[in-house]
């Protein structure tokens, strides 16, 4: 299974488009504020989609192994 990473924030190096949303078919979010600014911003186009927050605090730093494992365990059940 693909996948790709993109961001909601101004500072994404990738910003959430609706194409990418359109070909998505799991969205994971680290938060419950990163699931409501997901929905405002995109609520027509996330009718069918299923979108798993993960409770995950965004406050670690870029593929830090802490939260690479969290990821891996959080996540890897829904990649399978």
């Amino acid at each position: 299974m693909e996948t790709d990473s993109a961001g909601l924030g101004n500072d994404a190096e990738v910003k959430l488009s609706v194409e990418q949303i359109e070909w998505a078919t799991l969205i994971f979010v680290m938060e419950k504020a990163h699931r409501n600014k997901l929905s405002k911003k995109f609520k027509s186009h996330l009718k069918d989609k299923r979108v798993i927050c993960l409770n995950i605090p965004d406050d670690y730093a870029y593929m830090q192994p802490e939260l690479v494992k969290l990821l891996e365990n959080k996540v890897g059940a829904y990649l399978r």
